[in-house]
């Protein structure tokens, strides 16, 4: 690139990253809101919280990367056109191809940032946060155990500890089962750990003792060094880690298992979902295309160019909602595929050809007042 090649493209990846730290960080915010039930309800540690929040930002990014480049395109224009550098360019003999090309190298290679998250990175993310929960929620400790709390992981049993170490000790534990048939029973001890014993969750309790009442109402008290409690009437150990469409990778979606039940029923979900995600770089260069329509396509003005702006915000706006209505309606319909690549397309199709039309008609305007009239030609005075 030139040198004032290489300006203009500065010029709009500045604020292009601005734009995406931006967006990115109120979306961050937004998405750890709703993962607070980790800390509240499960008491995962601020380590976890954060990694699970992190690790939605590849997805985040694809989505904001093409919005991003819109504003920040919106608005580096606007500045440089009615500080007339544009005009100044165009006046030193670039042609209007030359100056807008190295806004499209940066909507290329965002275009390309946003084909690899949504191939790789956004999939791989989410089968992390996937597996993440899951542990999570498939934690014992984390299930049976409030720390400071009684809880009641099932309607016959109470559950207490008063502290969990981070080696999963329990400190001072007490469990009451209410038993339909041989009466309650409780059991306090000094410390307890979650185990498994004969492939079956346990609680093993140390330097403790028990009650317990017989079918005849006669209590009995025991004092021990160590017990078992089993767990396994009260958990549910059958639970599977099940990858969502959102979570697969491309060759996953467009060549699913047809032996499994489920991707057989969802198979044209899966299609829709594989289309999407090639479709969705393709608004970096749609975007792109309606802000330099909007501002450099139209006549020189130092008010601004407000009301192209907006409108070329509401296309832009209208064509991500037909997009997601598109991608819905594939979903039955495997045909309306080709909706998801004829919306960005078409619209940067015709965003293109009003720009370089209004520029050609411009030029055309220009040599038709620079030709001389047939009165000049006689020689007559102009008036």
């Amino acid at each position: 690139m030139k040198l004032i090649e290489r300006y203009l493209f500065r010029q709009l990846l500045g604020p292009t990253l601005a734009a995406v730290a931006a967006l990115a960080g109120v979306a961050i915010l937004s998405t750890s809101l709703g993962r607070l039930e980790l800390i509240v309800e499960y008491g995962q540690s601020a380590a976890v919280f954060g990694r699970i929040t992190a690790l939605a930002l590849p997805g985040l990014l694809a989505l904001i990367l093409p919005i991003s480049l819109f504003v920040a395109a919106l608005v580096r224009l606007n500045r440089l056109h009615t500080e007339q550098e544009i005009v100044v360019c165009f006046a030193s003999g670039m042609s209007r191809w030359r100056v807008i090309s190295p806004f499209i190298r940066l909507a290329a290679i965002a275009a390309l940032v946003v084909l690899a998250l949504n191939l790789f990175a956004t999939p791989w993310a989410a089968r992390q946060v996937r597996a993440e929960l899951f542990s999570i929620r498939t934690d014992l400790t984390a299930t049976l155990v409030r720390e400071g709390e009684f809880n009641k992981p099932a309607p016959n049993l109470t559950v207490y500890a008063q502290r969990v170490e981070r080696d999963g000790r329990l400190i001072n534990v007490f469990i009451h089962e209410d038993r339909p048939v041989d009466g309650p029973r409780t059991f306090a001890a000094k410390e307890g750990r979650i185990i498994t014993r004969d492939q079956a969750p346990a609680l093993l309790m140390n330097n403790g003792s028990s009650e317990e009442y017989d079918e005849f109402g006669t209590l009995t008290f025991l004092v021990f060094d160590e017990n078992v409690f089993d767990l396994k009437p009260f958990v549910n150990t059958t639970d599977q880690l099940f990858y969502k469409i959102s979570d697969r990778y491309l060759h996953e979606l467009v060549f699913p298992d047809m032996r499994q039940r489920w991707e057989q029923d969802n198979r044209t979900k899966m299609l829709a979902e594989a289309n999407a995600r090639l479709a969705t770089p393709l608004y970096c260069f749609t975007f792109l295309m309606l802000a330099l329509s909007a501002v450099i396509g139209g006549q020189f003005s130092r008010l601004g160019y407000g009301r192209r702006i907006i409108y070329a915000s509401a296309l832009a706006g209208a064509a991500r909602v037909i997009a997601f209505g598109a991608q819905a309606a594939s979903e039955e319909n495997p045909a309306l595929n080709l909706l998801q690549y004829a919306i960005p397309l078409g619209l940067a199709y015709l965003a293109y050809a009003d720009l370089f039309r209004r520029r050609a008609s411009g030029e055309i305007a220009g040599r038709r007042r620079a030709e001389p009239t047939p009165l000049a030609l006689a020689g007559a005075p102009a008036r």
